[in-house]
């Protein structure tokens, strides 16, 4: 039977192998997911909700056929609705409100075979790339506690990265998903726009500019994942492309010889980290390494006039995540109940017009247009996922005087008083400084990984973006496999004791 050890250092697929083997019971994973949650959670408060007792329960039950059965996993307290199970969003304002419903993706995760054992941290409604809710507290960086694991699926990098689950779910608007996994030095992809789905509460998330998937420890089990989660819904606007075998078949297939570039000049307004810069550079020579015909490009792209469209887009959608929230939790929003962050955006977004909203996300869907004759000559981009190392925790909230001006304005709603302080500006710059290179991604739907390839001489992960074109995720997981093997990062473990 497996020890700790050996379940920190298994990934999810090999875990399931040794249950369906009866080497191990569901029932002993899930008390060792709860063993290494108990000991590492107290410092880096990932995980925020406790569902031991589902766990219990579950692993007693008989074992489907799900290629993950028996294996415990962790969902990030957003999108991810588990019925009669709390769902924070990482807000006071959701405070003792639980769905009625599984959502879709909840459902597919349950038919894979996988055993929650909780939720993980997650910033209020997932809107910053720190995960730094007031309500549910920082989640810290497993290689340094006093850094950030990045957001929003902070809470989800840090457990796998921690070793408490394998596999975490996760969301991706603006590189939710990537920026964590690069912050924490794991395994973290974006899949197409469509590939995963929305429902059946929603039609899309964010334009469609969100999609949910996992973070994980190997490519192989973000594939086999993705397996068993892809397709659409009832109801679904549109779907992605049918992939031409399963995911998991691409994970070790020879990607044969790629055309890659790679930039290290940010896509957005913003300063490259020299760390950041070495890490992409190291990842161009090693894929030059590999076969791959490898050269400097860079994608042309007016970055100021996206970032400004990208705010403009988001003031919009925080003030219909707000209503929405209200007409669930059923009363308004009082005051205290967001953080001044969200109020600002919230009250912004009230006064935003209908045609400002539309022009910004004509705008930004017109990224596709601009980008696509780059991805005919390119099978894959290569950046950096972040533009700094992981931020310490604090980093990017106001402090002093402009957090008091904000709590003031917003107690007053004065959002007229907030566009004249050029507050849409101020926010674009904070947001952009550190993730310059994701969100651009998520507005053209393509597909886009962080792989963990390169430490700086302070011991952090800095991952390296891979993108691929539109529907393409199996040239990106038979490139991944090529550098995971090339380049193990399973045996890299933080050193913080938990």
């Amino acid at each position: 039977m497996p020890g700790a050890a050996d379940y920190e250092n298994l990934d999810g697929l090999a875990l399931a192998e040794r249950v369906r083997r009866r080497e191990v019971s569901p029932a002993e994973l899930v008390e060792a997911a709860i063993a290494r949650i108990e000991k590492a959670n107290p410092r880096l408060n990932a995980v925020v909700h406790k569902m031991y007792d589902i766990a219990r329960a579950g692993a007693k039950q008989p074992l489907g056929d799900g290629p993950f059965a028996g294996v415990p996993f962790l969902i990030k307290d957003l999108l991810d609705a588990y019925a009669g199970q709390p769902m924070s969003s990482g807000s006071r304002l959701f405070a003792g409100w639980s769905p009625a419903a599984d959502s879709e993706m909840m459902l597919r995760y349950k038919r894979a075979g996988f055993l929650v054992v909780g939720k993980t941290n997650t910033p209020e409604f997932g809107l910053t790339p720190v995960t730094e809710s007031e309500a549910l507290g920082p989640a810290r960086n497993p290689w340094n506690p006093e850094r950030t694991p990045g957001g929003s699926s902070g809470g989800s990098a840090v457990a796998v990265a921690a070793g408490m689950v394998p596999i975490a779910s996760g969301g991706d608007g603006g590189g939710s998903l990537r920026i964590p996994a690069s912050c924490c030095g794991v395994f973290g992809l974006k899949p197409t726009r469509a590939r995963t789905p929305a429902g059946p509460f929603v039609a899309e998330v964010w334009q469609g500019f969100a999609q949910e998937h996992v973070i994980t420890r190997s490519v192989r089990d973000s594939a086999a994942v993705l397996d068993a989660t892809h397709g659409s819904d009832p109801g679904e606007p549109y779907c992605a492309p049918r992939p031409a075998r399963p995911f998991r078949e691409e994970v070790g297939a020879p990607p044969g010889k790629l055309r890659i570039a790679w930039t290290a000049r940010p896509l957005l307004p913003a300063q490259v980290h020299p760390d950041c810069v070495a890490a992409v550079q190291d990842a161009a020579k090693l894929c030059a390494s590999l076969g791959h015909e490898v050269e400097e490009a860079h994608p042309e792209l007016n970055g100021a006039a996206f970032a400004r469209d990208f705010v403009i887009f988001l003031i919009g959608e925080t003030a219909a995540e707000v209503r929405e929230a209200e007409r669930l939790v059923g009363r308004k929003a009082r005051h205290g109940d967001l953080e001044p962050g969200t109020a600002v955006l919230h009250l912004l977004g009230d006064r935003l017009s209908a045609a400002d909203y539309a022009e910004a996300v004509r705008n930004l869907k017109r990224t596709c247009r601009t980008l696509a004759p780059f991805f005919a000559r390119y099978d894959v981009l290569v950046t950096p996922t972040v533009a700094k190392p992981p931020l310490r925790i604090g980093e990017l909230l106001p402090q002093g005087a402009e957090m008091a001006l904000m709590k003031t304005l917003v107690a007053l709603r004065a959002g007229r008083v907030l566009r004249w302080l050029g507050t849409l500006d101020r926010i674009a710059e904070s947001a952009w400084s550190f993730i310059p290179f994701t969100p651009v991604f998520n507005v053209t739907g393509q597909p886009a990984m962080s792989v963990p390839l390169y430490w700086n001489a302070e011991g952090l992960p800095i991952g390296t973006q891979f993108v691929g074109r539109f529907g393409d995720e199996a040239t990106l997981f038979r490139l991944a496999a090529q550098l995971e093997q090339a380049r193990p990062w399973q045996d890299r473990r933080p050193p913080v004791p938990a």
